[in-house]
């Protein structure tokens, strides 16, 4: 192994303190460099281990319907003043792309209703709704919804693995995003969020997608290596660049 790759996962692995060897070893891939899983652990620098995570396997029918489904759900963000502010995800199951965030401080069935019309601007539905038994999802939010040509699948009470999909990536957005900012107001909120799912969906590599993004990222082979920071550098991307 050449001098110039070892320090490149020594320095991924410094200036990514959230990744792990598979995400380092993904991104490497993404630059047309082949390294086994445990030469990037041998040589990235060391932290301590995190708690792996765990769930149960998924119902036989999303998995056969997951290229047409979206899953649902809210997340509560306290703000530096202790503000509660309420953040709604949508995302699409067959890639984990998040396909709409927005933040409210005081969540409606109306506005529920609204962000799902929003999620989908050019009429290209789904065919099937994930989302949990939470009050908000009122009477007028079903209505939008089949009125969208959507079929609602609601989780059994106190199930919340049944949505469990969504759930992960609220974890990903609180782990890698929100626990290392200091939020203070919506509007703030909204920036930051928006900056990380632009990071999600086109350079965050994923092991369920076989080391790409969810908006397909081509790997480069030539050019030297360059860093692209991510929410002050909290992340970065790694490019090439020709010449």
């Amino acid at each position: 192994m050449s001098a110039e790759l070892r320090r490149l996962i020594r320095e991924m692995s410094v200036a990514n303190r959230l990744w792990g060897a598979p995400r380092i070893q993904a991104e490497l891939a993404k630059l047309g460099v082949e390294v086994a899983l445990s030469t990037v652990q041998k040589y990235m620098v060391r932290r301590p281990a995190t708690r792996p995570e765990t769930g149960p396997s998924w119902r036989v029918f999303l998995r056969n319907h997951l290229r047409r489904t979206v899953a649902v759900d809210f997340m509560t963000v306290a703000t530096a003043n202790f503000r509660v502010i309420h953040v709604f995800v949508v995302l699409s199951l067959s890639r984990r792309k998040i396909l709409h965030v927005n933040v409210t401080g005081h969540p409606t069935a109306a506005w529920t209703a609204q962000q799902v019309v929003e999620a989908f601007p050019w009429g290209d539905v789904p065919d099937y709704l994930q989302r949990d038994r939470d009050g908000i999802y009122g009477e007028l939010f079903k209505q939008q919804v089949k009125a969208l040509g959507i079929e609602e699948l609601i989780s059994a009470p106190r199930s919340p693995w049944q949505n469990g999909y969504v759930e992960r990536v609220i974890g990903t957005i609180r782990r890698e995003c929100l626990d290392h900012m200091i939020v203070f107001g919506e509007n703030h909120l909204r920036e930051v969020l928006k900056e990380y799912v632009s990071y999600y969906n086109t350079s965050r590599t994923h092991l369920s997608l076989d080391g790409d993004c969810p908006e397909h990222r081509e790997p480069q082979t030539e050019g030297r290596v360059y860093a692209v920071p991510w929410l002050g550098g909290l992340h970065h991307t790694y490019r090439r660049k020709v010449g």
